[in-house]
């Protein structure tokens, strides 16, 4: 399914739009999302973008028809999308060429749009003052309004009384669509094969963080090094660089290099039950790999690198074991446990030497590659 939702700055596309991509399992967009990931881009394209954006005018129509176009190529969005924030034009309507299903009209009235804006909780950005939004507001109705009678002559408007609750208006959105909300409040619960994300990477590379990224996209995560942590409590050892590799290696003989994934099959197993998407926080041989292939068939592999002096000092700046680290380590990761291959084999490769907020974005292209790209 394949909808466009439409309104004034403060009409609710953002909370409609997330909530009913979690419900029709197809992802939600904005303008400002696709604009913001091409301008990371070192393309001449991508420089075009974030000139752009930071001299504060709009990306032409007819470049930004093509971006867009281009953009919604990608696998994850080829079932369905929600796009918010494009067209915004009569023009823009009537070249994108992408048949779109439903465009969804929250309508609210100015004074509505401007009280909801003054009050909300998030920071408000410099270009959020009373003038820039009522100047934002006038041209939405100069120039949108137009693309609003061109879906309702076509029959694909849906209009919407957006100044009813979220959940009311998330109701009503639903019932025009033909869904329905189930007991649990999921409609269309996404169904499709069973993914095992595994995330590999040298001490301080930011798995760990990577790890807490996904769980608060609700996936369930699986740590593989849990297990030497619970031996060394079990047998009373300190958890160091030493007693850590000593573990590691003697799973390793008796089970083979493969153990640290066979030894946490259960937990894998039961994760799945709950979610057709679990992580693997840690996944290091080369012959982990080939099991988890083997036993999982559809298995992505993020490698997460980053500068041995950042790692470094990341661990050191870590609350628990910040003391399992050094070369040493990292030559035993690499050779000994033949990390080297599993990395080298990665689907996707996330460079983390810059700001925990790129990072954040680079993860979140990979959550809605796999999410929605791996049906």
């Amino acid at each position: 399914m394949k909808l466009v939702i439409i309104g004034i700055q403060g009409a609710g596309k953002s909370t409609q739009g997330n909530l009913l991509s979690r419900q029709l399992g197809i992802p939600y967009l904005s303008t400002g999302h696709i604009l913001r990931d091409m301008a990371k881009e070192k393309t001449a394209l991508g420089r075009y973008i974030k000139e752009t954006i930071n001299a504060g005018v709009l990306v032409p129509d007819e470049k930004m028809i093509p971006i867009v176009e281009d953009y919604l190529k990608k696998p994850e969005y080829q079932k369905g999308y929600i796009l918010d924030g494009f067209p915004r034009t009569i023009h823009q309507v009537k070249k994108f060429k992408n048949n779109i299903d439903k465009a969804i009209y929250l309508k609210v009235s100015d004074r509505e749009a401007l009280w909801r804006l003054a009050y909300r909780d998030d920071i408000s950005r410099e270009d959020e003052t009373l003038k820039a939004i009522r100047k934002r507001i006038e041209l939405f109705h100069r120039v949108t309004t137009a693309v609003i009678e061109y879906y309702q002559k076509r029959g694909t408007l849906i209009e919407i009384d957006g100044t009813k609750s979220i959940k009311q208006v998330n109701k009503d959105i639903l019932a025009l669509l033909g869904k329905t909300i189930g007991k649990n409040g999921i409609v269309n619960k996404r169904a499709g094969r069973k993914i095992l994300l595994a995330i590999v990477g040298l001490p301080g590379a930011g798995k760990s963080a990577a790890a807490k990224f996904f769980k608060a996209k609700k996936l369930p995560v699986v740590r593989l090094g849990a297990l030497t942590d619970e031996i060394l409590k079990e047998r009373g050892l300190s958890n160091n660089v030493a007693n850590n590799q000593l573990i590691r290696e003697e799973l390793r003989r008796k089970h083979g290099m493969d153990a640290y994934l066979k030894l946490n099959l259960p937990k894998i197993r039961e994760c799945f039950k709950q979610s057709r998407i679990v992580v693997v926080d840690g996944l290091r041989s080369y012959e982990e790999y080939k099991t988890a292939k083997a036993l999982f068939k559809h298995v992505f592999l993020l490698a997460i690198i980053a500068d041995k002096k950042i790692r470094y000092q990341r661990l050191r700046n870590r609350p628990h074991r910040s003391n399992l680290r050094g070369e040493e380590r990292d030559v035993t990761e690499v050779v000994n446990i033949n990390m080297g291959s599993t990395i080298a084999l990665a689907d996707h490769t996330i460079n983390n030497n810059g700001s925990f907020a790129e990072f954040e974005n680079r993860l979140e292209e990979v959550y809605r590659q796999v999410y929605y790209g791996m049906t």
